[in-house]
């Protein structure tokens, strides 16, 4: 009998840690491979961890409510058979090497070494892509790499790497003739390159005392009174999510110098256009066309001509991203709140909006959403007029510097120019609340960037398609 350890997979480029909500299975149990073994919560994200192999779970390193480093082991379960790293070492017998080797054996028996060595290197989840449990252990039974991984296409949700796709690719690499050793050598040491390099611009910033100010705070904190409680009165235990929130909130404000510019658009134009083309949108696609992802559309290309609303400060320096990530606030129904992330939001048409803003919409009122739905932000949208409120000073998203507030479209009286002078009309307006990061974003800046939204709005093709 042999013993795997069941270790808390990597699930996102910033998740560094989750706390264990629930055990699924107790010591004892039989466990088959890919079945959920326990529950964990991420920031905002609930998941289960699967077992990779079959076998009997013997040990458990953790109790609920413990808080567990990605890499940690968290369970010992019992399996048949040794590990696949000790089979395929031992496929390799020592008395064959002193006897004559033809090239062609030399190729396979550096495939196998090369196929040990990544066995050891586990496969892990980038930031552009997520693998599977499953699809990790097949590569790792299977001696795939990192990098040969990233090269399978994906038939899955958002071009995810299925079982079938990855036993497709073993099955037509079965099939294609032995590759020479060089070509092996070199696959093996794919050369790596830092993220940072590829998708961030650093910055010379001149707010050098960020991280000395944050500390003298954080011990200059007075004792918190105790509040005096009556008989009626009572005392009701704040949940995990919403102690993450509270700390996140109180963290920002701590940060960032909160500041805010307020607009107001006339998006008469928008209001009339998406009520002819929503029912047709509903017909064809079988969803609804929102108004979220108009304004989203605005954002993006309000970040593109701003790019310095598209940053993080670390230290004391800036961090440009390269990337339009865009985030979108949601209630859940339980009161607490999330923040999935469009993805390249640049990259995306209004039908493409549309449709990611939807799926993410639903996965989030479902709780379906991945670890890598609610990560790596760079701006965040905030629909305060969900509930009626006409404006907002909503607390930035850290480490970004800037958020925006949606208010609630209202029909009012205004002044409209004619071209026989001015006359009183009935339009369509809203108040656009945008908090940014004193620190590195001057009021030209957050004022020119809130007024380039507005103008995106007021400006919409009343006869575009979709």
């Amino acid at each position: 009998m042999a013993k795997f350890e069941l270790k808390l997979p990597k699930m996102g480029e910033s998740v560094a840690e989750a706390t264990i909500t629930s055990w699924l299975k107790d010591v004892g149990d039989t466990i088959e491979a890919d079945e959920a073994v326990l529950e964990i919560a991420t920031d905002k994200v609930d998941s289960e961890v699967p077992s990779e192999v079959d076998g009997v779970l013997v040990e458990k390193l953790f109790n609920v409510d413990d808080v567990v480093q990605v890499g940690q082991t968290i369970a010992v379960i019992e399996t048949e058979g040794g590990s696949t790293v000790e089979v395929k070492a031992a496929a390799v017998e020592p008395e064959k090497v002193s006897e004559p080797v033809a090239p062609k054996v030399v190729a396979e028996i550096a495939q196998t070494v090369v196929a040990a060595k990544t066995s050891v290197e586990p496969v892990v989840s980038t930031e552009d892509r997520f693998y599977s449990p499953l699809v990790k252990n097949i590569a790792k039974q299977e001696g795939i790499s990192q990098a040969e991984l990233d090269t399978i296409p994906g038939s899955g949700k958002d071009n995810r790497v299925t079982k079938n796709d990855i036993k497709a690719y073993l099955d037509s690499r079965s099939s294609a003739p032995s590759p020479a050793a060089p070509a092996i050598e070199t696959a093996a040491a794919p050369k790596v390159e830092p993220v940072s390099t590829k998708k961030e611009e650093v910055v010379q910033n001149v707010t050098p005392s960020v991280e000395k100010s944050k500390q003298e705070k954080s011990v200059e904190k007075p004792a918190e009174k105790p509040i005096a409680v009556s008989g009626g009165d009572e005392v009701i235990e704040m949940t995990r999510m919403g102690k993450l929130i509270s700390k996140y909130m109180v963290d920002s404000v701590q940060t960032s110098a909160h500041v805010q510019s307020f607009i107001e658009a006339d998006v008469t134009n928008i209001w009339n256009w998406r009520k002819k083309v929503k029912d047709g949108f509903m017909k064809r696609e079988g969803e609804n066309l929102t108004f979220t992802p108009i304004f989203m559309e605005a954002v993006t290309k309000a970040l593109k001509d701003f790019p310095m609303m598209n940053i993080s400060v670390q230290g004391d320096k800036i961090i440009k991203k390269k990337a339009i990530n865009v985030g979108m606030a949601a209630a859940l129904p339980d009161g607490n709140l999330i923040v999935p992330v469009i993805k390249n939001a640049d990259q995306l048409n209004l039908f493409g909006m549309a449709k990611r803003v939807n799926d993410l919409a639903n996965r989030a009122r479902l709780g379906k959403l991945d670890p890598d739905d609610i990560q790596g932000g760079t701006y965040t949208v905030t629909n305060v007029g969900t509930f009626g409120s006409i404006m907002g000073t909503p607390i930035i998203n850290q480490p970004q510097v800037g958020i925006l507030a949606l208010g609630a479209i209202r029909k009012v009286p205004a002044v409209i120019e004619g071209p026989e002078g001015d006359y009183i009309g009935i339009r369509f307006k809203m108040y656009l609340s945008h908090s940014y990061d004193h620190r590195v974003v001057n009021g030209a800046l957050g004022g020119q960037f809130v007024k380039a939204v507005k103008d995106y709005l007021e400006s919409w093709d009343s006869n575009r398609e979709i």
